[in-house]
């Protein structure tokens, strides 16, 4: 029998739980990109922002209380490394502590609350304190990102759980040969993938960074006599690992140069008799920039050092 999952925590305890772990073996990280179903109210719905399926970039880190500080602090770094690279800057961190109706001692819960704390005063960051909002099984830390519309959306978490391993029974040999249940906690970076692309598509009105670009260079005939030419451009940056494709519709230049730009085609170049004779292409930017001409290779170079250095903003703009 099969059945949808609302989450992924069952499952990597049950992979956690092949074999006996030592303490020697932890922390242990499990990381997964994992479908999830949640039957949410039609009424909540919103486009890509709250959906009934989506996919989570779900990690989640089995260790012992005193690791739970290092663990918090690493993944407080990849999450804004990962924002960061988006062009994230304006985000907001949430410290949500324990509620009324919980699990564990006070004591378990003021050792954790202050581990997360730290955490985020080790990375420097100003955070607000969510009294009472926590999870019944654990306190969590809470990242929102601001679309254009000014917008908070819920992304990133870091949570931790000291109910789920002991419910399923996950347990590791401590130093002293007993059976101690571990902390596991719940990291995602960018919560549900489909969200996250909302907010970037709302944050960037669809004008990508060029290595997010669906289509990142188009090239363009101006009569029927450069169309050999054109396919020539094409495989030479497709071979380059570029996502490229050509236009040799007859139609005049500037319908389609117009046509690539409201597309938000990051780069266009047109090929004519002048290009086939300098073996170059003029480049032009979805913004209008005209950038002049650059040799093939010039211009592979240029734009595979933006693809794999992850530039935020095309040749031209500032």
């Amino acid at each position: 029998e099969y059945a949808i999952k609302p989450m992924n925590c069952p499952g990597h305890v049950q992979i956690f739980n092949q074999g006996l772990k030592s303490y020697r073996d932890l922390p242990i990280r499990m990381a997964e990109f994992g479908s999830c179903h949640r039957n949410e109210p039609s009424g909540s719905l919103h486009g890509l922002m709250r959906v009934r399926g989506f996919t989570q970039d779900d990690a989640h880190i089995f260790c012992t209380e005193d690791q739970i500080e290092s663990e918090v602090t690493s993944c407080i770094r990849m999450v804004y490394d990962i924002y960061s690279t988006f062009g994230f800057t304006d985000i907001q961190v949430k410290l949500s502590t324990r509620p009324e109706k919980r699990i564990g001692t006070d004591d378990m819960w003021e050792r954790a609350e202050v581990s997360l704390a730290a955490a985020l005063k080790h990375n420097g960051l100003e955070y607000q304190i969510q009294e009472g909002e926590g999870a019944f099984y654990g306190p969590k830390i809470e990242f929102a990102l601001r679309d254009c519309l000014d917008r908070e959306w819920q992304c990133g978490t870091i949570q931790l759980d000291f109910a789920l391993p002991g419910r399923l029974n996950a347990s590791y040999v401590a130093d002293d040969n007993d059976r101690r249940t571990p902390v596991m906690i719940h990291r995602a970076i960018l919560g549900s993938i489909e969200r996250f692309i909302g907010i970037i598509t709302e944050e960037c009105a669809g004008f990508f960074p060029l290595w997010l670009a669906p289509v990142q260079a188009v090239v363009m005939n101006i009569t029927d006599s450069q169309s050999d030419y054109v396919q020539k451009v094409v495989k030479t940056l497709s071979e380059a690992g570029l996502r490229v494709k050509s236009d040799l519709r007859n139609e005049k230049i500037g319908f389609k140069i117009r046509e690539h730009t409201l597309r938000r085609v990051p780069y266009m170049l047109v090929c004519g008799d002048k290009e086939i004779e300098t073996g170059k292409v003029a480049v032009r930017t979805r913004k209008g920039a005209d950038l002049g001409s650059f040799t093939i290779e010039e211009f592979v170079a240029i734009l595979k050092g933006q693809v794999c250095g992850r530039v935020l903003k095309l040749l031209g703009e500032e």
